[in-house]
């Protein structure tokens, strides 16, 4: 099966079912079919070839997705950009990619047309191609280049085939479908198409046949609104976006009891927000693990969720959890979590070196500190490059974060590690508060203390409006950290 079978399976099936949802606007899967076939006849009328790159800077739209389909029925390699990036990023982007032509609405076309390429605002409306028509694509052709967020160095290009990314489909209707049972599921996108997240929540609708409520841009009163109107069944969140869609739901409650899960990935969930979502929302809120590069590869089971753990391995995903030279360390003892999957990139676009160190038999080295229980559910122990050593001792920064966030007046949390002179390196903690909270640095430093060991303890604590986060919505840790640095 290639990404062109998925839509031109259901435009045979069910034409007139909606497919997108954005706004005030819906396409029909035959719609979809037709249109993308028409646009990837023109694609390759402009001078393209497959295997060509092509760049989308689009927010999440009806647009963006027919951009996507054509580029994969056209045999091309679309390039997402993410909207948060400066026209320097773009340009290297571009560069590295060897991008020849970019799409952006024409409010966003300036980074794309500064980095000297050629642009494209208004897509054209062609009817009446044939499938027949454009090309054969296999399922080994290279379809989708995502560029990580790149918090530390150049960002990197993991490259998706069409058998990757329909197994990535694939994977997430099954994570999707056992929580959804019988019901019609309609999915919220409510991170961007740009993000892998966004295109889990895509290529999941479009592998089931069902519609796909597109959220043009992340607002916490938009998304619930959404949720009312379209009657939306489930959507994956980032953390940091979760925590203002609870509290706008406690600001102007909305009708959400068509949720019948929330997911959570790209970053771990604190449980304090878990159990806030359910006391508030009356849904599930379900972590799990997916990066760029992989795809879902760790969920908890939406009957069985274990709080504060990833969950368990998602068939047929393979998962080992090793030491420093590859072995398989024992069960609750920490290591790099190493991932074997079908929807597993190919590695990253003109970076053999990078490819070399992340690829290794076939096994995907995460970078994650990970312990795996006898029950087979996976804990984030945190990122290797993050781990805070005092006087000998590891401290996971995902530990006293979760600790935390389960103070009542704290909205995010960010802790990092500081160089001393005696013990090596402390803990450091950056927090924002609720709206209103007085809460000092003694009484945080004291709820710490009830739950964590001394050592773990803050050290130092500094308060921000709002924490640092990079394109992904993460906390960004690095930026809390220089900013410590730098404030002395």
């Amino acid at each position: 099966m290639t990404l062109a079978d998925m839509v031109r399976s259901h435009a045979e099936r069910t034409p007139h079912a909606p497919a997108l949802l954005c706004d005030d606007r819906s396409l029909s899967f035959a719609e979809l079919d037709a249109s993308t076939n028409g646009l990837a006849a023109w694609l390759l009328g402009q001078g393209l070839e497959p295997g060509d790159r092509i760049a989308v800077q689009w927010p999440n739209a009806i647009e963006a997705v027919q951009l996507y389909f054509a580029a994969f029925k056209a045999g091309l390699v679309a390039v997402p950009i993410n909207l948060r990036l400066k026209p320097n990023e773009i340009a290297w982007i571009v560069r590295n990619a060897g991008v020849t032509l970019g799409f952006a609405p024409p409010g966003l076309a300036e980074g794309l047309s500064l980095a000297g390429v050629r642009m494209v605002s208004d897509l054209p409306q062609i009817h009446g191609v044939a499938a027949s028509a454009l090309p054969v694509v296999t399922e080994d052709s290279p379809s989708l280049i995502l560029y990580t967020s790149g918090s530390t160095g150049r960002p990197k290009g993991a490259v998706h085939t069409q058998r990757s990314l329909v197994a990535t489909g694939d994977l997430c209707t099954r994570v999707f479908a056992g929580s959804l049972q019988a019901l019609t599921a309609r999915g919220l996108m409510v991170t961007p198409l740009m993000h892998a997240s966004g295109l889990y929540v895509l290529l999941s609708s479009m592998r089931r046949g069902e519609s796909c409520v597109l959220l043009r841009t992340f607002d916490p009163a938009a998304g619930l609104d959404a949720v009312e109107r379209y009657g939306c069944t489930m959507t994956l969140v980032l953390p940091a976006m979760m925590q203002f869609i609870v509290e706008e739901q406690v600001r102007r409650p909305r009708n959400v009891g068509t949720l019948r899960v929330i997911f959570a990935g790209g970053d771990c969930v604190p449980v304090a927000l878990q159990e806030r979502v359910r006391d508030v929302m009356g849904v599930t809120m379900v972590e799990g693990l997916a990066q760029t590069e992989t795809g879902p590869s760790i969920m908890n089971p939406t009957d069985a969720p274990r709080l504060g753990s990833l969950g368990v391995v998602s068939h047929p995903v393979e998962a080992r959890v090793a030491d420093a030279f590859g072995r398989d360390v024992a069960v609750g003892e920490p290591g790099e979590l190493l991932v074997r999957s079908p929807a597993l990139c190919r590695g990253y676009w003109n970076d053999p070196a990078a490819t070399a160190d992340a690829l290794r038999d076939g096994w995907f080295h995460t970078g994650d500190l990970v312990t795996r229980d006898a029950d087979g559910y996976y804990w984030f122990r945190g990122r290797l490059k993050e781990i805070i050593v005092r006087g000998g001792s590891n401290i996971s920064p995902q530990e006293v974060e979760e600790v935390l966030y389960s103070h009542p007046e704290i909205l995010e949390a960010g802790v990092v590690g500081l160089p001393h002179e005696v013990w090596g390196e402390i803990v450091a903690a950056v927090v924002a508060l609720r709206e209103g909270a007085t809460v000092s640095e003694d009484d945080i430093r004291e709820h710490a203390r009830r739950l964590l060991a001394d050592y773990k303890v803050p050290e130092r604590i500094h308060f921000m409006p709002v924490l640092p986060k990079g394109p992904t919505g993460k906390v960004f840790r690095k930026a809390l950290k220089d900013a410590l640095l730098g404030a002395g």
